[in-house]
């Protein structure tokens, strides 16, 4: 595989936007295809296939950002690092859903503030990566980039792009979407149904969750009641998706415009970010983003300036719409302390209405002596903490977070309840690129957001 072109940092004259005019701007991220006629045929077969979202679905996600960027909403993000189509199984989605549920009751009840979640899920197939090679059992191989574009078998013919996934990618996608609304429209996240919201297992969190959930449901009992609503479904909200637009012939081929409502969306997914290795200024993705009505995300990370990101919201966000922009900093817990406040700083003086959310996930990962990429639960709560000091030290607020998780007791992150240790990620260590806080650790983490937006200090 040829090396990928970096994106350079000169100016460059804006075009007039399309869904393609992207392809005028250095694309980093890219695979290459080798198979040209192949490239354009799926191509053809996913422009033609029907949305698997509709635009106003994407407005109501706007709205409720709008909301919470005022501080009357919460939004929860969340999901794996990089989706695989083997995990497209009924139990894999409703654990997912089940555990983002779990966390918005407890956040909720802790915290007094409505909260919404949106997936890294339908969609979330593909991973930059920092080097085009790896080397697995001593062969140096081509990248493993994600589902969406190559396998992570680890074999030269299984490591190279293959343009058919992106229309298998739409498939899964499709099948783990309609698994989600079937189970949400059909009670899944009903509270009447005790047996869907149970956890197993004795740590204090959790049952510290079950006292908190029978509370939850003696208070829908009451409310039923007196409003003789009994057997009305009560369910935590609408469920939106989210994934990293990073190749972009597929987020152009899934973008659709609406006459009636005078705008281009990507009908892929509800949101879309865009990450810290694909948000140069003159670069492609930044162009494509800049056109579409979806709610934009923003990585930003340790190497960000105040102006990059004055300037990032000036392209993206020119008439300084409300519930447009979502910036997500992923700094490390060594860098919130004196980067954040400038962000922040420049982001009130430029009048630009942002929701701000944090990623602690991304800036805090090490690889242990046995080569397994892992993250800690004390240095991941740090970041979270020290975000939230310095957003209320500024008069600002703090919306949103945003971790890579499952719903299953994996263990690939460290700390935590459960002390988890080097020695024990061997057990259960399942993801196929980055590590995820386990049912158990993010029940935790909910605890202790909860506890943060009830403003208590955590510890």
């Amino acid at each position: 595989m040829p090396a990928l072109a970096p994106i350079p940092e000169t100016r460059v004259e804006p075009l007039t936007w399309s869904p393609s005019s992207w392809r005028h701007r250095p694309a980093a991220q890219q695979p290459h295809y080798q198979d040209e006629e192949g490239l354009q045929t799926n191509l053809r077969q996913l422009s033609g296939l029907p949305p698997l979202v509709v635009p106003e679905e994407v407005e109501d996600l706007r709205a409720h950002i709008a909301e919470a960027s005022f501080g009357k909403r919460f939004m929860l993000q969340g999901g794996d690092c990089a989706e695989q189509f083997a995990d497209c199984k009924p139990d894999a989605i409703s654990d997912k859903l089940r555990i983002l549920l779990q966390m918005s009751v407890v956040i909720t009840h802790g915290g007094r503030r409505s909260v919404f979640q949106v997936g890294r899920i339908a969609g979330q197939y593909a991973k930059p990566r920092s080097k085009e090679t790896e080397t697995v059992d001593g062969v140096e191989l081509p990248s493993y980039r994600g589902d969406l574009i190559n396998s992570a078998e680890a074999t030269e013919a299984a490591r190279r792009p293959d343009p058919r996934r992106m229309v298998e990618a739409y498939f899964h996608a499709a099948a783990t979407l309609n698994h989600l609304r079937a189970l949400v429209v059909g009670g899944f996240a009903d509270l009447h149904h005790p047996e869907r919201w149970d956890l197993q297992g004795s740590t204090r969190k959790i049952d510290t969750y079950c006292h908190i959930l029978e509370r939850v449901r003696e208070s829908i009992d009451f409310v039923d009641a007196i409003a003789g609503t009994k057997g009305i479904y009560l369910r935590t909200g609408e469920f939106f998706t989210s994934h990293e637009a990073l190749l972009l012939p597929y987020e152009e081929a899934l973008t659709r415009e609406d006459t009636g409502m005078g705008h281009h969306y990507n009908l892929g997914a509800h949101m879309l970010w865009v990450g810290e290795r694909t948000r140069a200024l003159s670069g492609a993705h930044i162009e494509y983003l800049r056109g579409i009505r979806n709610p934009i995300g923003v990585k930003l990370g340790p190497g960000v300036s105040a102006e990059d990101v004055r300037e990032l919201l000036t392209v993206l966000d020119p008439g300084k719409e409300v519930g447009h922009m979502v910036l997500i900093p992923r700094l490390g817990v060594d860098n919130v302390r004196a980067l954040l406040p400038k962000l922040i700083e420049a982001v009130q003086a430029s009048g630009h209405p942002v929701l701000w959310s944090c990623d602690p996930m991304h800036g805090n990962g090490f690889v242990t002596a046995h080569g397994l990429k892992t993250r800690d639960f004390g240095q991941i709560l740090a970041e979270l903490n020290q975000t939230l000091e310095v957003h209320r030290a500024l008069g600002s607020n703090l919306g949103a977070v945003h971790f890579e998780l499952t719903g299953q007791e994996v263990t690939e992150c460290l700390g935590g309840s459960q002390q988890l240790s080097e020695l024990d990620l061997h057990q259960a260590y399942e993801t196929g690129c980055d590590p995820r806080l386990n049912q158990t650790q993010s029940l935790e983490m909910a605890f202790l957001i909860a506890e943060m937006l009830g403003e208590r200090v955590i510890r």
